[in-house]
């Protein structure tokens, strides 16, 4: 399971024209579910980027979560992360989950997230959405 977060000031997700996400400042959250996950990932992965320091303290130290700063989360399905790009110039996706196993992890996932924190919203499973946020700092990390 791979999880790339990125320090946000907003970001909605968008199906068909319908915004079906968004928040404000906080986190944008891609997710990537690869064969092999287990609920135990997911619980590890949600708490960790609830408690990941990611916002400036007072002195500019990455110091505080998102919890902390009262932001939002934003989490998003991406099976592209799982993508296979060691050979060639075509990317392979034997590495990500089936997806019925897929979006049953993704939504355990948002599930564990959401029982320890309020402000999260999410794209749609499998479905073509158009992402747009903007990045603070850029702030970029690769939690996995």
């Amino acid at each position: 399971m791979k999880v790339l977060v990125q320090r946000s000031l907003a970001a909605k997700v968008e199906v068909e024209g319908e915004i079906v996400g968004a928040i404000d400042h906080g986190q944008m959250v891609l997710v990537g579910i690869e064969r092999g996950d287990t609920e135990a990932d997911t619980q590890r992965l949600a708490d960790k980027l609830l408690k990941y320091r990611m916002f400036s303290d007072e002195n500019g130290k990455m110091n505080l979560n998102v919890q902390q700063v009262g932001g939002g989360v934003l989490l998003v399905s991406q099976f592209t992360l799982a993508a296979d790009t060691k050979k060639g110039l075509r990317p392979g996706f034997s590495y990500a989950a089936e997806p019925a196993e897929g979006e049953r992890l993704f939504n355990d996932f948002v599930a564990k997230v959401r029982a320890q924190y309020d402000k999260v919203a999410t794209g749609r499973f499998g479905a073509d959405m158009k992402i747009q946020f903007t990045n603070d700092g850029p702030v970029t990390f690769m939690l996995d």
